[in-house]
């Protein structure tokens, strides 16, 4: 129960890792400020958190909107009184084509929300962590270690997320508020269990040989899965990393060393 009676509050709510965060959050005994574009989604995690004995609130809210985010902020004052800890895990995914070719415009839709709503949700949360001595957690990535090809915008958004996080670390820790980043690698869900399958299908081989092909190259030889993402963000918001601020915890089952 590193969270008994926390108020976190999470930003980009759907069915992977935003919703094992949520859960993972509940489990340690936070009660939680769900956050997401779709109304559907909040539900469904907030069933999930609830059947846990804890308590959710829903804001359906794009936070690339000022007003939008403010409702986020001011929604969980009003129904708690308090905030203890800022996930930002909403996420787009850029455009995934070379630098010398990428659209400039989609590239600055994906800093919009990457980087420029993490920073608007945490301005507009940081009176409210301030009176409680709270964290800011900002979901970042692997991205980060390497330079593969129609990567790049993916990796200028994230490479950027992280250089926020550091200077709001030393811009926010005389107000007592923690903030530190989790770079997760793979993540053994949805949406890269489709993409195993497809790759599967291309060769006309089974999905567990493409499974096992890359957790050779990774020291665990597994795929961290969401659930183990969201261990790290719990351990972040808790007290147990009370003396932890403006680092990145990579969470990739050592698949890159930093």
């Amino acid at each position: 129960m590193l969270l008994r009676d926390k108020v976190i509050v999470v930003s980009g709510v759907g069915p992977g890792l935003g919703r094992s965060i949520a859960v993972q959050c509940a489990k340690a005994g936070a009660d939680l400020v769900l956050a997401a574009r779709t109304e559907k989604r909040l539900g469904e995690v907030a069933k999930e958190v609830t059947e846990l004995g804890r308590r959710a609130v829903t804001v359906r809210a794009d936070i690339t909107d000022d007003d939008s985010a403010r409702r986020v902020a001011e929604t969980t004052v009003d129904a708690y009184g308090r905030m203890d800890a800022l996930v930002n895990n909403a996420f787009a995914i850029p455009p995934m084509t070379d630098l010398l070719d990428v659209d400039l415009d989609a590239v600055r839709a994906g800093f919009e929300t990457n980087v420029l709503a993490a920073l608007r949700l945490t301005r507009l949360c940081t009176p409210a962590l301030a009176e409680t001595g709270g964290a800011v957690v900002m979901i970042n990535s692997a991205v980060l270690r390497h330079s593969r090809r129609t990567f790049g915008a993916y990796k200028m958004a994230k490479s950027s997320l992280l250089s926020l996080a550091q200077s709001l670390s030393t811009e926010l820790g005389p107000r007592g508020i923690r903030v530190n980043s989790v770079a997760p690698g793979y993540i053994w869900a949805g949406s890269l269990k489709w993409y195993f399958s497809s790759l599967a299908r291309e060769r006309g081989v089974d999905p567990q040989q493409v499974y096992a092909e890359t957790a050779a190259t990774i020291d665990l030889r597994k795929l961290p899965e969401p659930d183990e993402i969201a261990d790290a963000v719990v351990f972040l918001a808790s007290p147990l990393a009370r003396a932890i601020t403006g680092q990145c915890l990579d969470v990739n089952g050592g698949e890159y060393h930093h």
